[in-house]
Protein backbone atom coordinates (compact mmCIF):
# COMPACT_ATOMS: atom_id res chain seq x y z
CA UNK A 1 0.00 0.00 0.00
CA UNK A 2 1.09 3.19 -0.70
CA UNK A 3 2.09 5.89 2.43
CA UNK A 4 1.61 8.76 0.46
CA UNK A 5 -1.02 10.20 2.79
CA UNK A 6 -4.59 10.56 1.92
CA UNK A 7 -7.83 11.13 3.82
CA UNK A 8 -7.83 7.66 4.44
CA UNK A 9 -4.32 7.68 6.21
CA UNK A 10 -4.13 6.04 9.86
CA UNK A 11 -2.13 7.69 12.38
CA UNK A 12 1.83 6.88 12.11
CA UNK A 13 3.04 4.77 14.92
CA UNK A 14 6.26 4.96 16.28
CA UNK A 15 7.44 1.50 14.63
CA UNK A 16 6.51 2.05 11.29
CA UNK A 17 8.66 2.94 8.26
CA UNK A 18 8.52 4.59 4.98
CA UNK A 19 7.43 1.98 2.71
CA UNK A 20 10.91 3.39 0.60
CA UNK A 21 13.37 4.75 3.37
CA UNK A 22 16.12 6.77 1.62
CA UNK A 23 19.66 5.32 2.17
CA UNK A 24 21.61 8.02 3.97
CA UNK A 25 24.10 10.73 2.65
CA UNK A 26 27.42 11.14 3.71
CA UNK A 27 26.84 14.66 5.44
CA UNK A 28 25.22 15.54 8.56
CA UNK A 29 24.46 18.72 9.98
CA UNK A 30 25.58 19.66 13.26
CA UNK A 31 22.10 21.77 14.23
CA UNK A 32 19.50 19.46 15.95
CA UNK A 33 17.15 21.89 14.33
CA UNK A 34 17.81 21.28 11.05
CA UNK A 35 17.31 17.93 8.79
CA UNK A 36 19.40 14.93 9.32
CA UNK A 37 21.13 12.49 7.34
CA UNK A 38 17.84 10.48 7.55
CA UNK A 39 15.35 13.28 6.25
CA UNK A 40 14.31 13.50 9.72
CA UNK A 41 13.52 16.88 12.06
CA UNK A 42 14.01 14.66 15.36
CA UNK A 43 11.15 11.78 15.18
CA UNK A 44 9.14 13.86 12.12
CA UNK A 45 9.66 14.20 8.32
CA UNK A 46 10.86 11.49 6.12
CA UNK A 47 9.44 10.33 2.52
CA UNK A 48 6.47 8.08 2.76
CA UNK A 49 6.07 7.66 -0.95
CA UNK A 50 4.72 5.34 -3.59
CA UNK A 51 7.17 3.55 -5.58
CA UNK A 52 6.21 5.82 -9.17
CA UNK A 53 7.76 8.77 -7.54
CA UNK A 54 10.71 6.92 -5.92
CA UNK A 55 12.91 7.40 -8.74
CA UNK A 56 11.58 11.49 -8.81
CA UNK A 57 12.08 12.36 -5.23
CA UNK A 58 15.17 10.01 -4.88
CA UNK A 59 16.67 12.47 -7.51
CA UNK A 60 15.90 15.14 -6.06
CA UNK A 61 17.62 14.01 -2.53
CA UNK A 62 20.81 13.14 -4.18
CA UNK A 63 21.28 15.80 -6.37
CA UNK A 64 19.42 19.29 -4.68
CA UNK A 65 22.42 20.54 -2.52
CA UNK A 66 24.46 20.08 -5.03
CA UNK A 67 23.38 21.79 -7.57
CA UNK A 68 22.35 24.38 -5.22
CA UNK A 69 26.25 24.91 -4.11
CA UNK A 70 27.14 25.15 -7.83
CA UNK A 71 27.89 28.74 -8.75
CA UNK A 72 26.87 29.03 -11.85
CA UNK A 73 22.98 27.80 -10.06
CA UNK A 74 23.97 30.95 -7.27
CA UNK A 75 24.96 33.62 -9.68
CA UNK A 76 21.81 33.25 -11.68
CA UNK A 77 19.90 32.68 -8.56
CA UNK A 78 20.87 35.65 -6.42
CA UNK A 79 21.00 37.97 -10.05
CA UNK A 80 17.08 36.83 -10.24
CA UNK A 81 16.53 37.62 -6.19
CA UNK A 82 17.63 41.50 -6.77
CA UNK A 83 16.85 42.40 -10.59
CA UNK A 84 13.21 40.43 -10.63
CA UNK A 85 12.14 39.78 -6.75
CA UNK A 86 13.56 42.92 -5.57
CA UNK A 87 15.41 42.13 -2.97
CA UNK A 88 16.40 42.52 -0.34
CA UNK A 89 13.17 43.47 0.81
CA UNK A 90 13.53 46.12 3.85
CA UNK A 91 13.08 45.79 7.27
CA UNK A 92 10.91 48.62 8.12
CA UNK A 93 10.85 49.99 11.46
CA UNK A 94 6.76 50.63 12.30
CA UNK A 95 7.03 53.43 14.18
CA UNK A 96 2.79 53.87 15.39
CA UNK A 97 3.03 50.46 16.25
CA UNK A 98 5.67 50.48 18.12
CA UNK A 99 4.31 53.16 20.34
CA UNK A 100 0.86 51.01 20.60
CA UNK A 101 2.56 48.50 22.09
CA UNK A 102 5.74 49.97 24.03
CA UNK A 103 8.69 47.91 22.63
CA UNK A 104 10.46 47.98 19.20
CA UNK A 105 8.52 46.61 15.91
CA UNK A 106 9.98 45.98 12.63
CA UNK A 107 8.19 44.34 9.43
CA UNK A 108 9.96 42.73 7.09
CA UNK A 109 8.16 43.10 4.03
CA UNK A 110 8.16 40.59 2.15
CA UNK A 111 4.60 41.56 0.84
CA UNK A 112 6.95 44.19 -1.40
CA UNK A 113 8.45 41.10 -3.29
CA UNK A 114 7.34 41.04 -7.04
CA UNK A 115 4.44 38.76 -6.94
CA UNK A 116 3.04 40.30 -3.32
CA UNK A 117 4.68 37.45 -0.94
CA UNK A 118 7.63 35.40 0.05
CA UNK A 119 6.42 32.69 -2.51
CA UNK A 120 8.85 33.72 -5.21
CA UNK A 121 11.87 33.38 -2.93
CA UNK A 122 11.09 29.33 -3.47
CA UNK A 123 9.37 29.07 -6.93
CA UNK A 124 12.47 30.80 -8.65
CA UNK A 125 14.95 28.37 -7.12
CA UNK A 126 12.68 25.56 -7.15
CA UNK A 127 12.65 26.07 -11.32
CA UNK A 128 16.18 26.86 -11.96
CA UNK A 129 16.81 23.38 -10.50
CA UNK A 130 14.13 21.47 -11.89
CA UNK A 131 15.35 23.01 -15.14
CA UNK A 132 19.01 21.42 -14.33
CA UNK A 133 17.30 18.34 -13.30
CA UNK A 134 16.09 18.35 -17.13
CA UNK A 135 12.29 18.61 -16.56
CA UNK A 136 9.92 20.28 -19.18
CA UNK A 137 6.20 20.70 -17.02
CA UNK A 138 5.87 22.45 -13.53
CA UNK A 139 2.62 21.32 -11.59
CA UNK A 140 1.98 23.25 -8.10
CA UNK A 141 -0.90 23.65 -5.62
CA UNK A 142 -2.01 26.40 -3.83
CA UNK A 143 -4.32 28.13 -1.15
CA UNK A 144 -4.35 31.44 -1.23
CA UNK A 145 -3.27 31.66 -4.54
CA UNK A 146 0.00 33.52 -3.81
CA UNK A 147 2.57 30.67 -4.15
CA UNK A 148 0.06 29.66 -7.33
CA UNK A 149 0.62 32.92 -8.63
CA UNK A 150 4.92 32.92 -8.19
CA UNK A 151 4.64 29.35 -9.33
CA UNK A 152 3.01 30.29 -12.82
CA UNK A 153 5.36 33.81 -12.88
CA UNK A 154 8.61 31.66 -12.75
CA UNK A 155 6.90 29.48 -15.32
CA UNK A 156 6.46 32.55 -18.30
CA UNK A 157 9.50 33.52 -16.84
CA UNK A 158 11.33 30.53 -17.88
CA UNK A 159 8.89 29.80 -20.55
CA UNK A 160 7.82 26.19 -18.89
CA UNK A 161 4.59 24.87 -19.01
CA UNK A 162 2.63 25.01 -15.46
CA UNK A 163 -0.81 23.46 -14.27
CA UNK A 164 -1.67 24.80 -10.88
CA UNK A 165 -4.23 22.62 -8.47
CA UNK A 166 -6.36 24.80 -6.34
CA UNK A 167 -9.50 23.95 -4.72
CA UNK A 168 -13.13 24.95 -5.64
CA UNK A 169 -13.59 27.03 -2.45
CA UNK A 170 -10.27 29.05 -2.98
CA UNK A 171 -10.67 29.52 -6.36
CA UNK A 172 -13.85 31.51 -5.36
CA UNK A 173 -12.61 33.41 -2.61
CA UNK A 174 -9.56 34.18 -4.34
CA UNK A 175 -10.39 35.03 -8.04
CA UNK A 176 -8.09 37.97 -7.93
CA UNK A 177 -5.12 35.75 -7.78
CA UNK A 178 -7.27 33.03 -9.98
CA UNK A 179 -6.79 35.85 -13.25
CA UNK A 180 -3.38 36.54 -12.25
CA UNK A 181 -2.38 32.89 -12.83
CA UNK A 182 -4.61 32.47 -16.04
CA UNK A 183 -3.14 35.63 -17.36
CA UNK A 184 0.39 34.39 -16.77
CA UNK A 185 -0.24 31.54 -18.87
CA UNK A 186 -1.23 28.46 -16.70
CA UNK A 187 -3.92 26.07 -16.34
CA UNK A 188 -5.84 26.44 -12.83
CA UNK A 189 -7.53 23.09 -12.39
CA UNK A 190 -10.72 23.12 -9.61
CA UNK A 191 -9.97 20.25 -6.71
CA UNK A 192 -13.51 19.22 -6.19
CA UNK A 193 -13.13 17.00 -3.46
CA UNK A 194 -12.85 16.82 0.27
CA UNK A 195 -13.08 20.67 1.83
CA UNK A 196 -12.19 21.77 -1.71
CA UNK A 197 -9.62 23.86 -0.53
CA UNK A 198 -5.41 23.44 0.07
CA UNK A 199 -5.50 19.92 1.35
CA UNK A 200 -7.50 18.89 -1.43
CA UNK A 201 -5.30 20.74 -4.32
CA UNK A 202 -2.54 19.81 -2.50
CA UNK A 203 -4.09 15.58 -2.97
CA UNK A 204 -4.57 16.33 -6.84
CA UNK A 205 -1.46 17.53 -7.37
CA UNK A 206 0.30 14.36 -5.88
CA UNK A 207 -1.82 12.10 -8.14
CA UNK A 208 -0.79 14.66 -10.82
CA UNK A 209 2.83 13.50 -10.37
CA UNK A 210 2.63 10.12 -9.45
CA UNK A 211 0.89 9.84 -13.43
CA UNK A 212 3.78 12.19 -14.97
CA UNK A 213 6.87 11.41 -13.17
CA UNK A 214 9.49 11.58 -15.76
CA UNK A 215 9.02 14.79 -17.13
CA UNK A 216 7.32 16.97 -14.15
CA UNK A 217 8.29 18.76 -11.21
CA UNK A 218 6.52 19.73 -8.37
CA UNK A 219 7.14 23.11 -6.81
CA UNK A 220 5.88 22.39 -3.48
CA UNK A 221 5.24 25.48 -1.67
CA UNK A 222 5.73 25.15 1.96
CA UNK A 223 7.59 23.19 4.06
CA UNK A 224 5.43 19.99 3.41
CA UNK A 225 5.66 16.93 1.64
CA UNK A 226 8.40 14.16 1.51
CA UNK A 227 12.00 14.64 2.00
CA UNK A 228 13.53 16.90 0.57
CA UNK A 229 11.15 19.28 0.38
CA UNK A 230 10.83 20.75 3.73
CA UNK A 231 14.39 21.47 4.12
CA UNK A 232 14.67 22.68 0.22
CA UNK A 233 12.30 25.24 0.75
CA UNK A 234 13.23 26.48 4.14
CA UNK A 235 16.94 26.72 2.14
CA UNK A 236 15.35 28.77 -0.82
CA UNK A 237 13.44 30.71 1.63
CA UNK A 238 16.50 31.13 4.46
CA UNK A 239 17.31 34.63 2.68
CA UNK A 240 14.53 35.92 4.74
CA UNK A 241 16.42 35.74 7.67
CA UNK A 242 19.70 35.77 6.22
CA UNK A 243 18.76 39.58 5.25
CA UNK A 244 17.16 40.35 8.51
CA UNK A 245 20.43 39.88 10.35
CA UNK A 246 22.69 42.11 8.62
CA UNK A 247 19.37 44.82 8.39
CA UNK A 248 18.93 44.54 12.22
CA UNK A 249 22.69 45.15 12.93
CA UNK A 250 22.37 48.14 10.35
CA UNK A 251 18.99 49.22 12.62
CA UNK A 252 19.91 48.35 16.04
CA UNK A 253 23.31 47.02 16.60
CA UNK A 254 22.42 44.07 16.88
CA UNK A 255 21.69 40.88 14.55
CA UNK A 256 19.68 39.04 16.50
CA UNK A 257 15.77 40.41 17.61
CA UNK A 258 14.51 39.50 20.84
CA UNK A 259 11.20 37.79 19.02
CA UNK A 260 10.22 36.32 15.86
CA UNK A 261 6.65 36.02 15.10
CA UNK A 262 5.47 34.21 11.66
CA UNK A 263 2.41 32.99 10.99
CA UNK A 264 2.06 29.35 10.33
CA UNK A 265 0.25 26.95 7.97
CA UNK A 266 2.66 24.59 6.39
CA UNK A 267 5.24 27.57 7.48
CA UNK A 268 7.10 28.25 4.46
CA UNK A 269 7.81 32.33 5.77
CA UNK A 270 8.29 31.01 8.90
CA UNK A 271 11.07 28.62 7.57
CA UNK A 272 12.56 31.71 6.22
CA UNK A 273 12.35 33.88 9.19
CA UNK A 274 13.46 31.41 12.05
CA UNK A 275 16.51 30.10 9.80
CA UNK A 276 19.05 31.80 10.75
CA UNK A 277 18.21 32.10 14.61
CA UNK A 278 17.25 28.47 15.37
CA UNK A 279 20.45 27.51 17.16
CA UNK A 280 20.21 31.12 18.39
CA UNK A 281 18.21 30.03 22.26
CA UNK A 282 18.14 33.60 23.17
CA UNK A 283 15.94 34.17 20.12
CA UNK A 284 12.21 33.92 20.82
CA UNK A 285 10.68 32.56 17.58
CA UNK A 286 7.16 32.49 17.80
CA UNK A 287 4.85 30.88 15.50
CA UNK A 288 0.81 31.91 15.24
CA UNK A 289 -1.52 29.45 13.82
CA UNK A 290 -4.94 29.69 12.38
CA UNK A 291 -7.41 29.16 15.14
CA UNK A 292 -10.28 29.73 12.95
CA UNK A 293 -13.81 30.35 15.05
CA UNK A 294 -11.35 28.98 18.16
CA UNK A 295 -9.22 26.26 18.98
CA UNK A 296 -12.06 24.66 21.02
CA UNK A 297 -15.13 24.68 18.14
CA UNK A 298 -15.00 22.43 15.01
CA UNK A 299 -13.95 25.14 13.04
CA UNK A 300 -10.19 25.44 13.58
CA UNK A 301 -7.05 25.01 11.72
CA UNK A 302 -4.65 24.89 14.65
CA UNK A 303 -2.90 21.53 13.96
CA UNK A 304 -0.19 21.69 16.79
CA UNK A 305 -3.21 22.21 19.85
CA UNK A 306 -5.29 19.87 17.77
CA UNK A 307 -3.33 17.77 15.79
CA UNK A 308 -1.68 14.39 16.74
CA UNK A 309 1.26 12.33 14.94
CA UNK A 310 0.17 11.17 11.78
CA UNK A 311 1.52 11.23 7.72
CA UNK A 312 0.30 13.92 5.40
CA UNK A 313 1.33 14.33 1.58
CA UNK A 314 4.59 12.15 1.99
CA UNK A 315 6.07 13.40 5.64
CA UNK A 316 5.03 12.21 9.33
CA UNK A 317 3.89 15.62 11.39
CA UNK A 318 1.23 16.25 13.15
CA UNK A 319 -1.96 16.95 11.75
CA UNK A 320 -5.53 16.89 12.60
CA UNK A 321 -7.38 13.98 12.72
CA UNK A 322 -10.05 11.83 14.18
CA UNK A 323 -9.74 8.82 16.28
CA UNK A 324 -9.66 6.24 13.63
CA UNK A 325 -7.24 8.49 11.55
CA UNK A 326 -9.76 10.03 9.24
CA UNK A 327 -8.16 14.04 8.34
CA UNK A 328 -10.12 16.68 10.20
CA UNK A 329 -11.40 19.51 7.52
CA UNK A 330 -9.79 22.51 8.65
CA UNK A 331 -11.38 25.87 9.03
CA UNK A 332 -9.81 29.42 8.33
CA UNK A 333 -10.92 32.41 6.98
CA UNK A 334 -7.23 32.78 5.49
CA UNK A 335 -7.02 30.81 2.43
CA UNK A 336 -3.34 30.24 3.01
CA UNK A 337 -3.45 28.78 6.42
CA UNK A 338 -6.83 26.15 6.03
CA UNK A 339 -4.19 23.21 5.92
CA UNK A 340 -4.95 20.36 8.45
CA UNK A 341 -1.41 19.54 9.18
CA UNK A 342 1.72 21.17 9.87
CA UNK A 343 5.93 21.05 8.07
CA UNK A 344 7.84 18.66 10.34
CA UNK A 345 9.95 20.95 11.35
CA UNK A 346 7.44 22.68 13.28
CA UNK A 347 6.20 19.25 14.90
CA UNK A 348 10.15 18.84 15.88
CA UNK A 349 9.98 22.71 16.84
CA UNK A 350 7.10 22.01 19.20
CA UNK A 351 8.32 18.62 20.87
CA UNK A 352 11.68 20.22 21.86
CA UNK A 353 10.10 23.51 23.11
CA UNK A 354 12.20 25.51 20.76
CA UNK A 355 9.35 27.99 19.41
CA UNK A 356 6.24 29.23 21.02
CA UNK A 357 3.06 28.31 19.45
CA UNK A 358 0.19 30.77 19.84
CA UNK A 359 -3.03 30.90 17.97
CA UNK A 360 -5.25 33.96 16.68
CA UNK A 361 -9.22 33.65 15.61
CA UNK A 362 -10.61 35.05 12.23
CA UNK A 363 -11.65 37.98 14.36
CA UNK A 364 -8.62 38.83 15.76
CA UNK A 365 -6.75 38.68 12.46
CA UNK A 366 -8.76 40.58 10.40
CA UNK A 367 -8.84 43.24 13.00
CA UNK A 368 -4.59 42.77 13.18
CA UNK A 369 -5.47 43.60 9.59
CA UNK A 370 -7.40 46.83 10.01
CA UNK A 371 -5.18 48.28 12.62
CA UNK A 372 -2.08 47.50 10.56
CA UNK A 373 -3.77 49.73 7.60
CA UNK A 374 -5.28 51.82 10.06
CA UNK A 375 -1.53 52.75 11.67
CA UNK A 376 1.15 52.28 9.16
CA UNK A 377 -0.67 52.40 5.73
CA UNK A 378 0.33 48.83 5.09
CA UNK A 379 -2.37 46.67 4.12
CA UNK A 380 -1.21 43.03 5.02
CA UNK A 381 -2.46 39.60 3.84
CA UNK A 382 -5.09 38.10 6.15
CA UNK A 383 -2.53 34.91 6.65
CA UNK A 384 -0.07 37.59 7.89
CA UNK A 385 -2.14 39.52 9.87
CA UNK A 386 -2.19 36.39 12.04
CA UNK A 387 1.05 36.84 13.16
CA UNK A 388 0.21 40.43 13.85
CA UNK A 389 -2.32 39.30 16.14
CA UNK A 390 -0.08 37.74 18.07
CA UNK A 391 0.95 41.13 19.23
CA UNK A 392 -1.13 41.30 21.52
CA UNK A 393 -0.70 38.01 23.50
CA UNK A 394 2.59 39.04 24.28
CA UNK A 395 4.61 40.94 26.84
CA UNK A 396 7.35 43.15 25.55
CA UNK A 397 9.89 45.18 27.23
CA UNK A 398 10.17 48.76 26.14
CA UNK A 399 13.86 47.57 24.84
CA UNK A 400 12.39 44.26 22.92
CA UNK A 401 13.35 44.33 19.51
CA UNK A 402 10.34 42.68 17.50
CA UNK A 403 10.28 41.65 13.88
CA UNK A 404 6.99 40.77 12.47
CA UNK A 405 7.35 38.96 9.15
CA UNK A 406 5.08 40.52 6.29
CA UNK A 407 4.49 37.50 4.35
CA UNK A 408 1.92 39.06 1.77
CA UNK A 409 0.01 41.94 0.75
CA UNK A 410 -3.39 42.08 1.07
CA UNK A 411 -4.85 43.42 -2.23
CA UNK A 412 -5.92 39.36 -2.87
CA UNK A 413 -8.33 39.56 0.64
CA UNK A 414 -9.61 43.28 -0.50
CA UNK A 415 -13.16 41.86 -0.93
CA UNK A 416 -12.72 39.32 2.19
CA UNK A 417 -11.91 42.84 3.95
CA UNK A 418 -14.29 44.85 2.48
CA UNK A 419 -17.28 41.83 3.67
CA UNK A 420 -15.71 42.20 7.30
CA UNK A 421 -16.05 45.51 7.49
CA UNK A 422 -19.31 45.79 6.32
CA UNK A 423 -21.28 43.06 8.75
CA UNK A 424 -19.21 44.87 11.77
CA UNK A 425 -20.49 47.75 10.60
CA UNK A 426 -24.58 46.38 10.27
Amino acid sequence: MSKLANEQMKPETQNSKPETQNPKPKTQNPSPFQVDENGYYGNFGGAFIPEMLYPNVEELRQRYLGIMAEPSFQQEFQQLLKDYVGRPSPLYFAKRLSEKYQTNIFLKREDLNHTGAHKVNNTLGQILLAKRLGKQKIIAETGAGQHGVATATVCALMGMECIVYMGEVDIARQRPNVERMLMLGAQVIPALTGSRTLKDATNEAMRHWINHPTDTHYIIGSVVGPHPYPDMVARFQSVISEEMRWQLKAQTGRENPDYILACVGGGSNAAGAFYHYLDEEEVKLVAVEAAGHGVHTDKSAATTFLGKVGILHGSKTLLMQTADGQVIEPHSISAGLDYPGIGPIYAHLKEKGRAIFLSATDAESIEAGFLLAEMEGIIPAIESAHALAALDQLDFQASDVVVVNLSGRGDKDLQTYIEWKKKRNE
